[in-house]
């Protein structure tokens, strides 16, 4: 493990992490990073036709989340042969887009080799006057938020994604906290916001049981990568920075990197984030022996024999959208369409429904619902709390969902594979 500590960050990171606006949704899957947007009072329905405040076109491709903050809205986007990289803000009250601005350039990206994700997936952060964009390798930019202007940037941490970038920053106080998960080097790294210098980097220490005959990685390392976003949770009043690698779950000390604890597996490719529920976080493993974990973040070390608490496993776990939990109960939905309940505390299912299509973006929990936003468009509304599968609206738009959504005030902003949308009851 290789570690860069600046000491005095320890002390500026000892308030927390960046308090949110009423008004805004700093980060992919909100202030919390768990996809609840409490206190607010979402729509229940809509369509191209009913409840759109304004729709905007967005060029290019991306599946990044839109962040909010100050009456603007931040998202990122990408050429489809990987060669420019750009981000948009776009007035909230109007849709009008206010910045256009082309940050980086490959004149030879790496093929994606999958139809699933792209060159702009990891979503970008935002804190009063300073919004940060990312692209994985290709690159990471700090911008003003009013004006556009680059304050600085990088695009010298690298990896190789192979089939394209997907974690997420993660804004803590006054550090940037990103991902690499690559085939090649897997790793954690904090740059000082103001600076974008590194303040520390903690290269994930793994056991890879994934050799060929010839002592080289299988699939060129394919099993060693992952897609997931960390979080940060607090426990017995110290804050962990929970993060899901392939075969692992890391739990880093966020203001230094230090490694508190994992959980290994036998899992591969992680996308799904976890949460943190009823003194547990909930984790999926990722793909080739997929599971739901519950597991309790009081321990050091290696503590997969002794702190978790459940696994459930099976064909409806997801490999893509990120879970919601509120009041005891946990959501999840399957990459084809199966939502499932569960209780929390013990895994127990509690109902399941096909509700059809196929997802990628993160389940929402607002109050007494939770949306689950599909590839086709169609957006689930159930009532959330009930011990059993209650619908409350289907809605649709056009070209569908790959981004998680984001909440403006009582209104959505969605992204579809086209379109910028704000939604919300006239």
């Amino acid at each position: 493990m290789k570690m860069i500590v600046i000491g005095a960050w320890a002390g500026m990171l000892a308030a927390g992490c960046l308090a949110a606006e009423d008004e805004a949704w700093t980060m992919f899957r909100g202030p919390r990073g768990d996809g609840s947007a409490a206190g607010r009072k979402l729509p229940l329905t809509w369509s191209e036709t009913n409840n759109v405040r304004w729709k905007t076109a967005i060029p290019d491709s991306g599946w990044s989340t839109p962040v909010v903050m100050e009456g603007r809205v931040w998202l990122t986007s990408a050429t489809r042969d990987g060669q420019v990289f750009s981000a948009y803000c776009v007035e909230a009250e109007t849709g009008r887009v206010l910045h256009a601005l082309p940050l980086f350039r490959c004149e030879a990206p790496e093929p994606l080799g999958n139809a699933v994700n792209g060159y702009a997936s990891p979503s970008p952060a935002i804190e009063p006057g300073r919004v940060y964009v990312h692209f994985g390798s290709y690159g990471t930019a700090c911008l003003d938020a009013a004006s556009g202007a680059v304050l600085w940037k990088r695009d010298d941490l690298t990896c190789r994604h192979y089939r394209g970038p997907g974690s997420s920053v993660l804004l803590c106080r006054n550090l940037l906290i990103l991902t690499f998960d690559g085939v090649d080097q897997q790793y954690v790294i904090a740059l000082d916001t103001q600076s974008g210098k590194t303040v520390w980097r903690t290269d994930r220490v793994i056991e890879w049981k994934d050799l060929d005959a010839d002592g080289k990685p299988k699939r060129e390392g394919d099993f060693r990568k992952g897609f997931a976003t960390p979080i940060v949770i607090e426990v017995n009043g110290k804050r962990q920075m929970i993060s899901a690698a392939s075969t692992a779950l890391f739990a880093y000390a966020p203001e230094d990197g230090r490694e508190l604890w994992r959980v290994t597996h036998a899992a591969h490719t992680p996308a799904v984030s976890p949460i943190y529920a009823d003194g547990l976080v909930l984790t999926v493993t990722g793909h080739g022996t997929a599971e739901m974990m519950g597991v309790r973040p009081d321990g050091r070390g290696d503590v997969t024999a002794s702190h978790v608490a459940w696994r459930v496993g099976g064909k409806d776990i997801p490999l893509t959208a990120s879970p919601v939990a509120h009041g005891g109960l946990a959501y999840m939905v399957s990459d084809h369409g199966a939502l499932t309940c569960f209780e929390s505390a013990s895994g127990k299912t509690v109902w399941r429904q096909m509700i059809g299509g196929n997802y990628q973006a993160s389940l929402l929990h607002c109050g007494d619902r939770v949306y689950s936003f599909g590839v086709s468009g169609k957006t689930t509304v159930l009532r959330a709390g009930c011990r059993t599968f209650e619908k409350l609206a289907d809605n649709r738009l056009e070209t569908g969902f790959m981004a998680s959504p984001a909440v403006l005030g009582n209104d959505l902003v969605l992204r579809t594979k086209t379109h910028l949308y704000r939604i919300g009851e006239k």
